[in-house]
């Protein structure tokens, strides 16, 4: 009989994470392996063992019903793991708990709501922006890096804005709530506006990124349209579309 004890073996407590949101836009399923298939072919290490929110805020008033069975399936077919669902109906939620997935608030927290895109939303229509924007101010929660960022490495600046004083290497991933700035080349992943800040924003010297992302809007490098001569690159969201423009 194994012994005894008052220690106690688990506690629970409050935490947040970095999610990715999948954000439907139709409740087709056949639309959405389709195209889903070939982003996961353009990035095939992009979403491996990656947590990820469904979220139905722009089917809620269509009552649509959902195959989330279906679609749980594609998404742990391309690495993914779903965790739950927010937004929607109550059919939709109701569906959604019949199948196993919970039903979490739509509030925005400190967490990172949205990354690339991971998951969110694919936008590939790229329009140059010709007119100059200026940056906007760091706020005072500025994570600065002052080395190269090396492959492999991953750098979060929580609640505030990103700014790399040197290049970012291929496999290198920046994340971000507010805006990146990068005063070298951008070879890796960048993705701002986590915690869905629409006006964030990625500044780079050189833009070569393997993938950018603002707010769960994002590109991968096939999309990338550069201006030409361009000494100073700047990619934004405006109409719910990624911009690149100069500065």
């Amino acid at each position: 009989m194994a012994p005894k004890t008052n220690a106690r073996a688990f506690q629970l407590k409050g935490s947040l994470f970095t999610l990715t949101v999948l954000q439907m836009l139709k409740a087709d399923v056949s639309a959405l392996t389709s195209q889903f298939t070939a982003l996961a072919k353009q990035t095939p290490d992009l979403f491996n063992n990656m947590p990820i929110v469904i979220d139905l805020s722009k089917l809620a008033a269509q009552e649509e019903a959902i195959d989330f069975i279906a679609v749980e399936i594609l998404l742990r077919k391309h690495g993914l793991i779903p965790v739950g669902v927010r937004g929607g109906s109550a059919a939709q939620h109701a569906a959604a708990i019949a199948t196993g997935l919970p039903i979490m608030s739509s509030a925005k927290t400190e967490s990172a709501e949205e990354i690339a895109e991971p998951a969110a939303t694919a936008t590939t229509s790229t329009t140059n922006a010709t007119k100059k924007m200026e940056p906007k101010a760091v706020n005072h929660n500025t994570k600065l890096i002052t080395q190269p960022v090396r492959s492999g490495q991953r750098i979060y600046a929580k609640g505030g804005d990103l700014v790399v004083l040197s290049s970012v290497s291929p496999g290198a991933e920046l994340l971000a709530d507010g805006h990146i700035h990068i005063y070298g080349a951008l070879r890796g992943r960048a993705l701002a506006g986590l915690s869905g800040d629409q006006e964030a924003r990625i500044f780079c010297q050189s833009l070569e990124a393997e993938l950018v992302s603002i707010a769960g809007h994002y590109w991968v490098n096939e999309d990338l349209k550069i201006p030409a001569a361009a000494q100073g690159v700047q990619i934004y969201l405006e109409s719910e579309r990624l911009h690149i423009g100069t500065f």
